[in-house]
C-alpha cells in the first residue's frame, strides 16, 4: 500500500492532519482528465488520549468503517497511525500511496514554502515547538513515525504559516523592542492553507476580483480573517499564536495584555491556568456559559447565547474593516470554513454591519448557500467558497516532489 518501488497500481496521495486529540486523513487520486485531484476517501481518529474512535467515509460520504480503542491504547499514536495505514492498505486495493503530505502549523520565519521532509527539516520543525507548543509536536509525530517505519516513503510538510510570508513588515511587527522581533516574536498568521485554497479557487472563477483586494473570513471553531491583495497575504487577524483576533469556539481572541497581569496579580493565576483559560475556557463557550458550538448557540433562547453570537459577529465585522484598511481597499468578501460556509444568519449579521462599505447580500441566495450571494445593488460582491485544505496539501505534495498528475 505504501509504495517503495514501481507498481502497476494507480498512484494515490495521502494527506495527514494530526492534532492534539485527532488524526484526520484523506486520500486523493488524479481525475479522469488527468488535470486535477479528486478525493478517494477521508476520515479521522478522534478522542486521542481518552477514548479514540476511528471513522471513515467515501467521497460521496458513505460510511466505510468504524473502530474504537480502550483507554490503554487511545494515547498510543504508533498504534493508531498503524491502524489507519493497515485499513488504507485493505481499502485502497487498486492504489499505492506514493507520498504523504502533512499539515504543519508552524514554519517559523524561514519556511515559507512546502518542503520535502528530511532529517534536517525535522530538526528545524522541532526547534519551532516553542512557537506552537500545543500543535507542533502533534503535527510532527506522524512524520517521524512514518520516516522510521517507511524510510523510502516521500513526505512533504506544508505549513499553515507559509501563505502569510508575503506580508509586509508593518503587518508582522509588534510594538516591542527590535531584539525580540529579530528572535521571532512577531505575527505569523495561520489557516494559510485554507486561504491559499480559497484564493486559488477565486483565481479560477473570478480572476478579475482575485487580482484585487479580497478579505477572506475563515470562520469555524478556530476563526481568522485574511487580507489578500493580488493573490498574496497582506495581513491577518491571527498573529504570534492562534489566540489572536476574533473570539472562537473556546479561544479568547484578542485581549488587552493588562488583563493577564490582573489575573496573575489578583487571581493568582499561573502560566498553565492562564493557558487553559485563554485556549479552552473562553470564546463562545466562555461568553455564553453554554457551548462552543455556534449551531447550539443560535438555537438557544438564552440571552447569554445570543450575546456570544452577537459579539462574534461584531468582532468579525470589525476585523473585515481592519483587513480592508491594511491593504487599502475592498473588492470582494469571501466566507469559508464551518460557520462561514453553513450559517446564513452569521453571514447576514456580519454583512449588515459592513453596509457602509457597500457590502450587501441577497437574502435568497444567502439562504441557499449560493456561490455568489451578493445583492444586485452591492458595490462589493460576497461569495461562499467551501475550503479544502487537504486538497491544497495534496497539490503541494505533488509539486514539491516534481510529480505531475498522472505520474507517480
Amino acid at each position: 500500500m505504501l509504495a517503495d518501488t514501481v507498481s502497476a497500481k494507480q498512484a494515490a496521495y495521502l494527506v495527514l492532519n494530526a492534532g492534539s486529540s485527532s488524526l484526520k486523513f484523506s486520500a486523493f487520486r488524479q481525475n479522469a482528465q488527468g488535470n486535477d485531484l479528486e478525493t478517494l476517501l477521508s476520515g479521522q481518529i478522534s478522542g486521542i488520549g481518552s477514548e479514540a474512535r476511528f471513522e471513515a467515509k467515501s467521497a460521496d460520504r458513505r460510511p466505510l468503517g468504524a473502530h474504537t480503542w480502550d483507554t490503554k491504547d487511545s494515547d498510543n499514536r504508533d498504534i493508531l497511525l498503524q491502524y489507519v495505514l493497515d485499513w488504507l492498505g485493505t481499502t485502497l486495493g487498486d492504489y499505492d500511496i506514493v507520498a504523504v503530505g502533512h499539515r504543519v502549523v508552524h514554519g517559523g520565519m524561514n519556511l515559507g514554502q512546502p518542503m520535502q521532509v528530511t532529517p534536517n527539516l525535522l530538526d528545524e520543525l522541532d526547534s519551532l515547538v516553542p512557537l506552537a507548543p500545543l500543535h507542533q509536536p502533534h503535527n510532527v509525530a506522524p512524520i517521524r513515525i512514518l520516516a522510521k517505519n517507511f524510510p523510502d516513503l516521500k513526505q512533504v510538510a506544508c505549513f499553515d504559516t507559509a501563505f502569510h510570508s508575503t506580508q509586509p513588515a508593518m503587518a508582522r511587527h509588534f510594538g516591542l523592542p527590535q531584539a525580540l522581533t529579530d528572535e521571532g516574536v512577531c505575527s505569523y498568521g495561520f489557516h494559510g492553507l485554507s486561504y491559499e485554497y480559497v484564493t486559488s479557487h477565486l483565481r479560477e472563477t473570478r480572476p478579475d476580483l482575485a487580482q484585487g483586494h479580497v478579505v477572506i473570513c475563515h470562520l469555524g471553531n478556530g476563526s481568522s480573517l485574511c487580507a489578500v491583495k493580488a493573490g498574496q497575504s497582506m495581513d491577518t487577524s491571527m498573529g504570534f499564536s492562534v489566540l489572536n483576533g476574533v473570539p472562537m469556539g473556546t479561544r479568547s481572541g484578542s485581549i488587552d495584555p493588562g488583563v493577564l497581569f490582573y489575573l496573575m496579580r489578583e487571581k493568582n493565576m499561573g502560566l498553565e491556568a492562564l493557558e487553559d483559560l485563554l485556549y479552552r475556557q473562553s470564546g463562545l463557550l466562555g461568553i455564553s456559559g453554554i457551548s462552543n458550538d455556534m449551531k447550539v448557540l443560535q438555537e438557544s433562547s438564552e440571552p447569554a447565547a445570543q450575546k456570544a453570537v452577537d459579539l462574534f459577529c461584531f468582532r468579525v465585522a470589525k476585523e473585515v474593516a481592519a483587513m480592508a484598511a491594511s491593504m487599502g481597499g475592498l473588492d470582494a468578501l469571501v466566507f469559508t470554513a464551518g460557520i462561514g460556509e453553513n450559517s446564513p444568519e452569521i453571514r447576514a449579521a456580519v454583512v449588515q454591519q459592513l453596509a457602509w462599505l457597500g457590502v450587501k447580500v441577497d437574502a435568497a441566495a444567502n439562504t441557499k448557500k449560493a456561490y455568489d450571494i451578493s445583492a444586485p445593488d452591492a458595490k462589493v460582491p460576497v461569495f461562499i467558497v467551501p475550503t479544502n485544505e487537504e486538497k491544497m496539501i495534496a497539490k503541494h505534495t505533488i509539486r514539491v516532489l516534481g510529480h505531475t498528475l498522472g505520474q507517480a
